[in-house]
């Protein structure tokens, strides 16, 4: 007689059920995995912003995906106006940001 094998998942395993790999399907990627090509690596920063400031930026966000820009989200808009900004400042005594914040 031949011994059946279990098909039902051992709830109380050791290995147990991964909830993510369960929720996505996909396994959830450890610590020690180097980014893959293409990807970078990014960190939450909160700052603080003036209404209008965040209002414009919303405003203008939405402007641009009903133009059709090819814009993945607000993280990316907003990293494109950052490095931009860095850029002007590395100006110096011409830089326009410096001059808009008064140095």
């Amino acid at each position: 007689m031949a011994i059946k094998k279990k098909t039902t998942p051992d709830l109380f395993a050791e290995e147990g059920l991964d909830p993510v790999q369960s929720a996505t399907g996909y396994p959830p990627s450890s610590r020690g995995d180097s980014p893959t090509a293409g990807s970078v690596v990014k960190k939450k920063a909160g700052f603080y912003l003036s209404v209008n400031i965040l209002d414009r930026f919303n405003h203008k966000f939405h402007e641009l995906k009903l133009a059709g820009v090819a814009i993945d989200n607000k993280s990316t808009l907003l990293e494109a106006a950052l490095g931009f900004a860095l850029d002007d400042m590395d100006k110096g005594q011409g830089s326009l940001v410096l001059k808009k914040i008064g140095k």
